[in-house]
């Protein structure tokens, strides 16, 4: 029996699954702002397809494919890679010792836009290796290379009693 999807519907998927993209926006983009951003573009692109959704069950996962895609397209961006503007200058020249980060967030900044991506959807999202290549249209060897170099960088910044060498084995 095909079901159509109300906008009541709709509102009620919103409220639900917003904490969830919302988050997952966050640790790949390390901005509040480009955070809710990415969150509300993601939900308005759903939204277009809404009344095609005929099973709800589906729609968080479809919600956080549009999520992931909409990210990776904005990290094509050739503007993507400026520079931000910050109230305060970091101090050049001043060696930071890793064992002062507080959070892995801080360490999730650090890395290459597509490696972020690839491992909040690998670790934070639990998705397979295809599903996050599925999502960010990128093969699945690509993920593999990408998660590793990702964790071998936060192995450097947090140190392996935070992401120990078996982790980066996981290829499902």
């Amino acid at each position: 029996m095909a079901r159509t999807m109300t906008d009541d519907a709709f509102t009620e998927f919103v409220h639900a699954a917003w904490p969830g993209l919302y988050r997952t926006a966050y640790l790949m983009l390390g901005d509040h702002q480009l955070a809710e951003d990415l969150t509300q573009t993601a939900l308005a692109k759903t939204y277009g397809s809404w009344r095609t959704v005929k099973d709800p069950a589906a729609a968080p996962a479809y919600a956080r494919v549009v999520l992931a895609n909409t990210a990776a397209s904005w990290f094509r961006r050739r503007s993507w890679r400026n520079e931000q503007p910050t109230a305060q200058l970091p101090d050049a020249g001043v060696e930071h010792d890793p064992s002062t980060r507080t959070t892995v967030v801080d360490a999730l900044a650090t890395l290459p836009p597509r490696q972020r991506a690839v491992v909040v959807l690998r670790y934070y999202d639990d998705l397979s290796v295809r599903d996050v290549a599925h999502a960010l249209g990128i093969s699945e060897g690509t993920v593999k290379s990408q998660t590793s170099d990702a964790l071998a960088t936060l192995r450097d910044l947090l140190g392996e009693a935070v992401i120990p060498m078996t982790e980066g084995a996981r290829h499902d």
